[in-house]
């Protein structure tokens, strides 16, 4: 007997169109039918996690590999513990669905007060609240359910944005038909008029000059980082990348500056970017947190700047271009490098800081990312929660492939231990490496249960610093409102289910402990290892000192 073709059947064919195999949640009653589906099919897999939130942390962080993740609750109670995950997707531009399971089509026509409802008989507040963090949102029915999960898909994976389906557990098992097509994305183009325009713009400010190049989190959401390595390369340019954006350059490239951070910069990048005949900035969008406050300093008249679908130069905006298209109309036109000149933007002289100290004396912030650094590869998915960690790796290159993730925008501490999941599951070609504050991590420790049953042979380096340092260098650094619960955090692995074959666990307290204990983590690279390192609670990196300084001044202006 032929089992009938149904609304989740096709809902589910769409995700395997757009590249998903995996969909991550908690399953309640509404969801249970819609899990079998998922259950039933070769090409899809579900993932549990320890709460919704973490779900959907763990979607973000597998659609930051993958393109598309998936969230999947039930109705209420579920999708609100979700939609701070889902919030931080919309700012951050990562496309997640939130798929919530809801009751019947006649129990909400009835109105009755059922579990996970406000008890009123209105059955969407909860859709309501989702609309401002989806671009698209749908209550489906057996009629309405291919258009409206195909304009839902569409739109979130157009615009990298969220997208929210509640789907009623009698309408997931209603026929459908299939598909009769590819799901249909609306794609960009550049108007070709235009791009002549600005490519003669663009001469004209160039000047047969070589411009110094700023890129940005955007170039990957626009899909034009092949664009952007052709025309560094092509044209041998120096470039340099914001802390959010740091995964579209090569770091060991030889014109590679380092990280523009505003006045929180290095001398020698606020020097190049500031100071240039001419600055193309590629994808750059400017938060708080990633340009020292605000503190950049770019002269608007010498500045080519490129946006996923505008373009800009010398105040003079170009609309209706892709961003991949203005990059390869740069390359086209700018003086190609001299194959002689080969040599690396030169970079101060200095000294190793592990090799500077004892390494028996207590870890200092500066000898763990340091450390941290030496310890990465090319394959590694790098994972740091905003704060010391994220700030910390401001003064280490990555090795050339390795990926970098973070959340500067929407900054949500904690986000990144259940993010390792999804970016992990994503990619098991990669080695995942978190990097994580003491107090993040004790917002989001459950989902270490999930790692280790999952098996992901993650490095994790929890920083205990016993309590919120970065709160401690904007304001109150002896308030015990900045303290946190003490905890044994390499008892944790065991207590979330570790057992010796498959879990080590380490507590650093000198740079000879650290390096020992990432030796040991190369050795078993089958194996998850927790690295706690232990730092002093006051101790932070320079570039975090500078940021927290201007935080301060912020909060405090009138």
């Amino acid at each position: 007997m032929t089992t009938p073709y149904t609304v989740a059947d096709y809902l589910f064919d769409r995700l395997g169109e757009l590249g998903v195999d995996t969909v991550f949640g908690v399953p309640g009653d509404f969801t249970l039918g819609l899990l079998d589906h998922i259950d039933d099919r070769d090409d899809l897999s579900w993932v549990g996690t320890a709460n919704e939130l973490g779900a959907g942390y763990a979607a973000d962080g597998y659609a930051r590999m993958r393109g598309v993740g998936v969230v999947c609750s039930t109705f209420g109670v579920g999708e609100l513990s979700a939609i701070n995950a889902v919030a931080g997707a919309y700012a951050e531009h990562v496309a997640v669905l939130q798929l919530v399971g809801s009751p019947t089509e006649p129990v909400q026509a009835a109105g009755r007060p059922t579990h996970h409802s406000l008890g009123d008989g209105d059955f969407d507040h909860t859709l309501r609240m989702t609309v401002e963090v989806t671009v698209a949102q749908a209550k489906l029915t057996a009629t309405t359910a291919p258009g409206e999960i195909d304009r839902v898909l569409a739109t979130m994976v157009a615009l990298h944005q969220p997208g929210y389906l509640s789907l009623p557990a009698d309408v997931a098992e209603a026929p459908c038909t299939p598909p009769s097509g590819a799901l249909a994305v609306p794609a960009a183009t550049t108007d070709a008029t235009v791009l002549r325009q600005f490519t003669a713009a663009a001469l004209r400010l160039l000047d047969g000059r070589s411009p110094v190049v700023l890129a940005d989190i955007y170039v990957h959401r626009a899909g034009a980082q092949d664009e952007l390595d052709r025309f560094v390369k092509v044209g041998g340019l120096r470039y340099a990348s914001l802390l959010w954006g740091r995964r579209v350059v090569d770091e060991s490239g030889p014109g590679y500056l380092g990280l523009y951070l505003g006045a929180a910069s290095s001398p020698e990048v606020r020097d190049a970017i500031e100071n240039t005949a001419c600055l193309v900035t590629a994808g750059v969008y400017f938060t708080d947190l990633i340009s020292g406050f605000f503190s950049q300093h770019l002269d608007a008249n010498v500045r080519i700047d490129l946006q996923p679908h505008t373009a800009v130069v010398a105040g003079e905006v170009f609309t209706g271009i892709e961003m991949s298209d203005a990059l390869a109309a740069l390359t086209d036109v700018i003086p190609p490098a001299d194959p002689a000149d080969t040599d690396p933007v030169p970079t101060p002289d200095a000294v190793p800081v592990a090799d500077a100290v004892d390494a028996d004396s207590p870890l200092s912030q500066a000898v763990l990312w340091e450390r941290v650094a030496t310890a990465l590869t090319s394959s590694d998915i790098v994972l740091a929660d905003q704060g010391t960690s994220f700030y910390g790796m401001a003064g280490q290159h990555l090795p050339h492939g390795a990926v970098f993730i973070g959340q500067p925008l929407w900054a949500s501490i904690g986000y990144t231990l259940p993010a390792i999941v999804g970016a992990a599951v994503a990619a098991p070609e990669r080695r995942p490496v978190l990097l994580i504050g003491d107090g993040a991590a004790q917002l989001t420790i459950a989902e270490l249960g999930t790692i280790i049953r999952l098996r992901i042979p993650a490095v994790i380096v929890v920083v205990n610093n016993n309590g919120y340092t970065v709160e401690r260098a904007i304001h109150g650094p002896d308030k015990a409102y900045n303290d946190i619960a003490a905890w044994n955090w390499t008892a944790l692995p065991a207590a979330f289910g570790g057992t010796p074959d498959t879990v080590r666990a380490h507590r650093a307290t000198t740079a000879n402990e650290l390096s020992a204990a990432f030796a040991d983590a190369a050795e078993r690279p089958g194996m998850l290892t927790l690295i706690e390192a232990v730092t002093g609670e006051l101790d932070v990196p320079p570039v975090l000192e500078a940021v927290a300084e201007a935080a301060a001044r912020a909060n405090t202006k009138s």
